[in-house]
C-alpha cells in the first residue's frame, strides 16, 4: 500500500492507494479516529452500489461501525440540489449527527455530491471519500465539493477537506472501457501541468493503462494524487498556484453543461480543452510541439480532441461567462508554455477564446 498526506494543518489527510486495501476499511478508519458511536452514511450510486456496496456495509460491520446507504441514480445530473435535499433528508433519517461521517463511494459525481452534504450537514460533519474510478483520483483529493446549476458546473459549492482518501485499484478493475479513456485524461493532466518525465511515461505506457495493468495503474494513480497533493497543500483555496489544475477546464466545463451533462464525460470535455489551451500556446507564441504533442498524446488513448459540430458556439462561450473563472472580460487561463509546465494567464479575452472553440470545431 502506498501512503501519501496532503498537508494541511489540522486538516492534513492521508491517501492509500493499493491492491485489495479495502479489507483495511475498519483500521483506517480507525486511524482517522472515526466515531463508532455515531452512524455513517455512505452515498453511492445505481452503478456502484451492485458492484460495492455491500461488501463496504459488511466490512464496516464486521469493524463495528453501524453505516446505512442512499443510492442515488448514475451521471452528472445527480449534481444537483434536489438530490443533495434527498441525502440529507436521509442522514435525518438515519440519525447522523455531529460526530457522524459521509462515505463517498463512487466516482467524482458521488464524491462531489455527497462532500458538498457533509459540508452543508449541520454546518458541517466529516467525510471520507472511497473513489470507485480512475477519474475521481483527482476529484477525491483537494476539498473541492459542489453540485451543479444548468447554467454552470460546480458554481454551488465548498472546500471541505475528506478526513481519508481510501484508492483501492481492485475497484477500477469494473469500469467500463470509456470510463477508464475519460479517467486517464485527469492523470495525463497531472503530468502536463507538472512533470514532462510522467507525461513520456504516460505515452510509453498507454496500452498498459487502458488495460488496467494494476501495476502501471497504481503507479499513475500515485504521481497524480502527489501532484495533486502537493499543489493543494501549497494553495488549499484556489488563490494561486492551485488554478493550474484547472488546465482545460475553461473549456471542458462550458462542453458538459451545453452537451446536458450527459453526452460528454467530465474527462472527455477536459481532454478537448486541454487540447485548447495547447492551441492558444501557439498563438502566444510557445513551442509548436506543445500542441502538436498533447493532441496526439490524447488521440493515442482515445480520446476525444474536437468539440462535437452540433454544440453551438455561441451557447458554449455564454456557458463560460458563468465560469468562476471570468471576470470583468477577460478569463484566468491556463496556458502550457511547454510539456511539463503551466503558466496562469489573467489577459485572455473572450475574442481568443472564441477563435479557439471554433478551431476545435473546424470552423476556423
Amino acid at each position: 500500500m502506498k501512503e501519501l498526506t496532503v498537508e494541511l494543518g489540522e486538516r492534513s489527510y492521508p491517501i492509500y492507494i493499493g491492491q485489495g486495501i479495502l479489507n483495511d476499511i475498519a483500521d483506517l478508519f480507525d486511524r482517522a479516529k472515526l466515531s463508532r458511536k455515531s452512524p455513517l452514511l455512505i452515498v453511492t450510486d445505481e452503478t456502484v452500489a451492485p458492484l460495492h456496496l455491500e461488501r463496504v456495509l459488511s466490512l464496516l460491520s464486521d469493524g463495528g461501525y453501524a453505516a446505512t446507504a442512499c443510492v442515488v441514480p448514475a451521471g452528472e445530473t445527480s449534481k444537483s440540489l434536489a438530490q443533495l435535499e434527498d441525502i440529507i433528508t436521509v442522514a435525518l433519517q438515519t440519525g447522523l449527527d455531529r460526530s457522524s461521517a459521509i462515505v463517498a463511494l463512487g466516482g467524482g459525481v458521488v464524491g462531489d455530491l455527497a462532500g458538498f452534504a457533509a459540508a452543508s450537514f449541520m454546518r458541517g460533519i466529516r467525510f471520507v471519500q472511497i473513489p470507485t474510478t480512475i477519474l475521481a483520483h483527482d476529484s477525491s483529493v483537494g476539498g473541492k465539493v459542489a453540485v451543479n446549476h444548468p447554467m454552470a458546473k460546480n458554481i454551488i459549492g465548498a472546500f471541505h477537506q475528506p478526513e481519508l482518501v481510501l484508492f483501492d485499484i481492485d475497484m477500477l478493475l469494473t469500469l467500463p472501457p470509456r470510463q477508464v479513456k475519460a479517467g486517464l485524461s485527469e492523470v495525463i493532466k497531472h503530468g502536463l501541468i507538472w512533470d514532462a518525465t510522467f507525461t513520456q511515461w504516460c505515452d510509453d505506457h498507454a496500452d498498459k493503462l487502458l488495460a488496467l495493468d494494476p501495476e502501471a495503474l497504481s503507479y499513475a494513480l500515485y504521481v497524480g494524487c502527489k501532484v495533486k497533493s502537493i499543489v493543494v497543500s501549497q494553495d488549499e483555496r484556489e488563490n494561486d498556484l492551485r488554478a493550474i489544475l484547472n488546465l482545460g477546464h475553461t473549456i471542458g466545463h462550458a462542453l458538459e453543461a451545453v452537451a446536458g451533462y450527459g453526452e460528454l464525460l467530465h474527462g472527455e470535455a477536459i481532454s478537448i480543452g486541454m487540447v485548447g489551451a495547447a492551441k492558444l500556446a501557439q498563438q502566444f507564441g510557445y513551442a509548436e510541439d506543445i500542441h502538436t504533442v498533447t493532441k496526439g498524446l490524447f488521440q493515442k488513448f482515445g480520446l476525444p480532441v474536437d468539440i462535437p459540430s452540433h454544440l453551438d458556439t455561441d451557447s458554449i462561450m455564454s456557458a463560460m461567462m458563468h465560469d468562476k473563472k471570468f471576470k470583468e472580460g477577460t478569463m484566468v487561463y491556463i496556458i502550457p508554455t511547454e510539456i511539463g509546465k503551466v503558466e496562469i494567464r489573467k489577459d485572455v479575452t473572450t475574442g481568443q477564446v472564441r477563435q479557439i472553440v471554433e478551431l476545435l470545431k473546424g470552423e476556423s
